[in-house]
């Protein structure tokens, strides 16, 4: 392998002198190639004589009346234990070590060989560096800390081919269960809030025991105590005494105060003062001598003697009161609202012991503060599927304090370009230029005062925008947007966003002729120039509990109600089709309804592979003013985050056939409502390289008839209309960013004939005509979904 190695390195691809290469040879060539590869990347060649290469250890379990699923559960827990690691595999072989190995020994402190053994190499793990002893150690101890007592391992190994692969057995014997559980009965109030706690226990008879279990019940009771005011508690000062004695496979569980618990740590605390250094330097003292005298606001005495924030702010955040028992839900909200303010760079709370009131701790909150301005320049790189590609550069200033109230102020102008570099818009590139301001209050802005319990800060949002854009030789937009929206969270899971208005105006101008002219022959182009006046609330629902990694089924929601124009059209009387739209300022306004939902599901099925689903389901309902939604909020599908087998924005409406529209400029097809499913199984191949195998289907539909677009209006017949496709992709995990690449292909597709609408017995990719039409290739940031 080493030789192959260094012809490839050393030697310059040749280029094919003919294009007319019999594929037969191709064929040969690779296979070959692959053969050579697989032969070569043995690693165990480069052992010495009485060195074997350690493949891994693998556990089984024996015992009576357990289920196959705890038997696989414990095999797998055990398994994890092991050490050392082998090295990392990948279909059997061993990448890093085989880069290890060409890399040979003497690579020096630099260049590439230094780099390959080290960067993408990893040394040989020897069957020599295994102490089977003590992993046999290791899982008995597990296996008596999940209730098996008398479990007993033993190790043993087998030799192929000088691989050695470890193997344990573990015999179990019975399993025992907690008959009784007896929490402290200590004439004190801390023994009776334990007590208290009691229902709500991880341990109940008739359970396997469970040293992990224990533990959790210790933090649990911990944790409620600490709601009720025992600040200096923790879960060591209580024992677990186990009694296994009691005879019948079952032992008797004592849950008992340790002797050398602390006095304080029995007694409740309430809070007496709280004290606020809102400009407080890591570099100073904690209290800082000669501290200027605080303004004192209800509860709160705050230092801040150049008077940079509103006393209000903190009154807001901090959810402590004076005289109030402690609890932790309380001081980790507030420690939570204070950073999400996003002025604090460093946020550091303590509590101590007061020396004014007895059983009372005094709050301390240190504040380093964010500069208040900045400013920050972004060059981007774009790309996508519809083969268009560009830069974009975007610069923006933001005070994070305007109103000395944590208020955010964000002006933002942005300039860029898109070119499509193949198919059919060459020479019609985009240039757009804008700008954009937003203020965020961390508060509910309302005629009454509104008071938020949550950890998170709510936020009101006010934001207005124009965006300038030019297709060259075409036409040209002006867009205004202008929003008034809450932003609350009620917990990590749960998100709400109301926008109250949300107005966007679109409006043409400098259409050439040649566009023109294609409209006459394409009267479906002349909706991308419409004037549009948009304008309603919307309201938007987040639901995901996706951060919880340790769950094996994960769910992401998201749902959205769009409603423009719904008061105006039922005060104008707006209906089109009983004559011309209602105008204002001369410009129809948008009457609707829309809905949109996407719902997502994880299934973990290992620690190295997921399957990710998605069904996507939206529709709009135009009415009184309007026939069809507007352009901008209508649906699409295709592109490399929808159906990747297809161009971005090129798959419907229903059966309409996108190559009637030959001499269009535009691919875009949009709907009125749309229908689309994914599903993906991804893999941790090696290293950073991940592998996704997935299937997308999906179509738009318009909700009335369009002489224009035959076969586009939604139907009883709609899922024999969906577009299918089918793919690859690998993912590179750069830490910073997900770099995706997806090849796809299409196996249904919706605008050929009812019965010939799968195209199984098309597939050829050894034909290059085939290749070229159907193979998508899609490069992108991050996954799909």
């Amino acid at each position: 392998m080493t030789s192959l190695w260094k012809s490839l390195v050393e030697n310059p691809m040749r280029k094919m002198n003919s294009r007319n290469y019999s594929m037969m040879n191709y064929k040969y060539y690779l296979s070959c190639l692959i053969v050579f590869v697989i032969y070569g990347c043995g690693n165990v060649k480069y052992l010495d004589e009485n060195e074997y290469l350690y493949v891994g250890g693998e556990v089984e379990v024996e015992g009576e009346d357990i289920s196959n699923d705890t038997e696989s559960l414990l095999e797998e827990n055990m398994e994890s234990l092991l050490r050392p690691q082998p090295n990392t595999s990948f279909l059997g072989l061993r990448p890093k070590l085989w880069f290890y190995n060409i890399a040979g020994d003497s690579v020096g402190d630099s260049g590439i060989r230094h780099w390959i053994k080290n960067t993408l190499g990893e040394p040989p793990v020897l069957f020599s560096d295994v102490d089977m002893d003590y992993n046999a150690e290791l899982i008995q101890g597990y296996a008596e800390n999940t209730g098996f007592f008398n479990a007993r391992a033993r190790a043993d190994s087998t030799e192929n081919n000088k691989k050695v692969t470890a193997e344990y057995t573990v015999e179990l014997g019975d399993r025992y269960t907690l008959r009784e559980i007896n929490f402290p009965t200590d004439s004190i109030p801390l023994t009776a809030d334990i007590k208290k706690t009691q229902e709500n226990s991880f341990l109940k008879e008739g359970d396997p025991y469970d040293l992990t279990a224990i533990k959790d019940e210790r933090v649990r009771i911990d944790a409620n105590l600490k709601e009720e005011g025992y600040y200096f508690f923790n879960p060591d000062y209580l024992l677990a005494e186990v009694d296994s004695t009691v005879g019948g496979k079952e032992v008797s569980l004592d849950l008992v105060l340790k002797d050398i618990t602390p006095k304080r740590a029995k007694e409740q605390y309430r809070i007496n003062r709280i004290y606020i250094y809102p400009d407080h330097s890591i570099t100073g003292d904690t209290i800082p001598e000669n501290s200027p005298e605080g303004e004192t606001f209800g509860d709160l005495t705050i230092f801040d003697p150049d008077n940079n924030f509103k006393p209000s702010l903190f009154d807001r955040s901090l959810l402590f009161e004076q005289g109030e028992l402690y609890n932790r839900t309380d001081h980790n909200k507030s420690l939570n609202r204070l950073v999400s303010l996003g002025i604090f760079r460093f946020v550091d709370n303590q509590f101590k012991v007061s020396d004014s009131a007895a059983n009372t701790l005094d709050a301390y909150y240190y504040l380093t503060p964010m500069p208040k301005k900045s400013l920050r320049l972004e060059l981007l790189g774009k790309t996508n599927s519809a083969n268009y590609a560009g830069s974009e550069v975007n610069l923006s200033w933001s005070n994070r304090n305007a109103l000395r109230g944590a208020e955010l102020l964000t002006i933002s102008a942005f300039a860029g370009f898109e070119v499509q570099v193949s198919g059919q818009n060459q020479g019609y590139n985009i240039f757009r230029i804008g700008s954009e301001a937003n203020l965020t209050w961390p508060k509910l802005l309302a005629p009454f005062p509104i008071r938020s319990s949550s950890a998170f800060v709510p936020r009101t949002r006010a934001t207005l925008g124009y965006e300038y854009q030019a297709r060259t030789r075409l036409y040209g937009l002006n867009s205004f947007r202008s929003s008034f929206s809450y932003l609350w969270k009620e917990n990590a899971q749960i998100e709400h966003r109301l926008s109250v208005m949300d107005i966007n105006y679109v409006s043409p101008f400098n259409v050439s002729d040649l566009y023109q002219e294609q409209i006459d022959l394409n009267p479906n182009l002349g909706r991308i120039i419409e004037k549009q006046l948009i304008f309603g609330p919307t309201y938007t629902f987040t639901f995901t509990n996706t951060m919880r990694t340790e769950k094996k089924h994960t769910f992401y929601f998201q749902g959205g109600l769009d409603l423009a124009g719904n008061i105006t059209g039922l005060l104008t009387g707006a209906d089109i089709d009983s004559g011309d739209p209602v105008t204002i300022f001369g410009v129809p306004f948008s009457q609707y309804v829309k809905v949109d939902t996407d719902f997502r599901h994880y299934w973990s099925l290992n620690r190295k592979m997921d399957l990710a689903s998605r069904i996507i389901v939206g529709t709009g309902l135009p009415y009184g003013n309007s026939r069809e939604l507007p352009f901008i909020k209508q649906f699409f599908v295709g592109g490399v985050n929808s159906v990747r087998a297809f161009r971005a924005r090129s798959v419907g409406p229903g059966t309409y056939n996108t190559e009637v529209e030959a001499s269009s400029f535009l691919p875009d097809q949009s709907g009125d409502i749309q229908l689309e499913m994914n599903t993906e199984l991804r893999a941790n191949l090696f290293s950073i390289v991940e592998g996704a195998l997935f299937v997308d289907a999906g179509n738009i539909w318009l909700m009335n008839e369009n002489p224009d677009k035959p076969g586009a209006e939604f139907s009883k017949d709609f899922l024999k209309e969906l577009a299918v496709g089918t793919g690859i992709g690998l993912r590179f995990d750069l830490q910073f960013l997900i770099l995706r690449t997806d090849l796809a292909f299409p196996i249904r597709i919706p605008y050929l004939p009812e019965g010939e609408r799968w195209v199984w017995g098309d597939i050829d990719f050894g034909d290059s005509s085939w290749r070229q039409q159907n193979l998508i290739f899609n490069l992108a940031i991050g996954y799909p979904f």
